[in-house]
């Protein structure tokens, strides 16, 4: 368990085990702590590497709304690799996560050796649906700042098990991290030439069609839908999730 400090906002983050490192994001609200079933089975083979976005968790909740962005939390992610010494790693992430993995490996193909993206939508190539997205997540926003914290323990398994300083932090995360500005990642699954493993589970069903879309875009894609799970496939069906992780993790070296 450690702290990072980039542009003057400390990021929390914990290595667990030895061998090829893997960086595994958590979802918007969430924190690193959904993927304490995952800590045991995924550390015997590899480096696990677990973080809190800026305005999760044990991170800085910055003042400053500029601060939460696509582009900080890709940096955020690259200034970890660094300071853990992995030049590359496998990117893998849960809803938010994963988007930012993947826009992770649109900003650094060649640091990203393979990546999990689990439960997660690529974004929209329409600007109306973008829109109507970013207006949820708007909404999401005032939500937090009206109703305080206590609006996520009606939330999917990964998020009301969470723990954070204060609201405002999520507010502008939500504005800032989960809002969309382009088409930009969506268009970018057909050039990755990495492995990738597309997971979800079979009751979430907002993201059933994303992740269809990206298994049929993305290169040699694998998907795996995983049996009466939700949103949290990892926390809902922890077994059957990291069998699907491992079996597809042995696949890469």
């Amino acid at each position: 368990m450690a702290m990072l400090e980039r542009d003057g906002v400390k990021l929390y983050y914990e290595v667990h085990g030895d061998g090829p490192p893997l960086l595994l994001s958590h979802g918007f609200s969430a924190t690193s702590a959904m993927w304490r079933g995952q800590i045991e089975p995924l550390s015997r083979t590899h480096r696990l590497i677990l973080w809190d976005m800026r305005g999760h968790g044990q991170s800085d909740y910055p003042d400053d709304p500029t601060a939460y962005s696509e582009a900080a939390t890709v940096a955020d992610m690259a200034a970890i690799l660094h300071a853990v010494g992995a030049p590359h790693a496998i990117i893998g992430g849960l809803s938010l996560g994963g988007y930012m993995s993947l826009a992770f490996h649109r900003a650094h193909p060649e640091r990203t050796d393979a990546l999990l993206i689990i439960d997660t939508g690529p974004g929209f190539k329409k600007d109306e649906a973008r829109e109507a997205w970013n207006q949820r997540s708007l909404g999401t926003a005032a939500r937090l700042e009206a109703e305080g914290l206590g609006t996520l323990q009606t939330a999917s398994a990964e998020r009301a098990q969470s723990r954070h300083r204060n609201a405002q932090g999520l507010a502008y995360a939500a504005r800032g991290m989960l809002t969309q500005r382009d088409a930009s990642v969506i268009e970018s699954l057909p050039t990755i030439r990495v492995p990738a493993l597309v997971l979800v589970g079979s009751r979430d069903t907002p993201f059933l069609a994303a992740t269809d879309y990206m298994a049929g875009k993305i290169p040699g894609a694998v998907k795996v839908v995983i049996p009466d799970a939700g949103h949290a496939a990892n926390i809902d069906q922890p077994r059957a999730f990291n069998d699907a992780v491992t079996a597809f993790l042995a696949t890469l070296s």
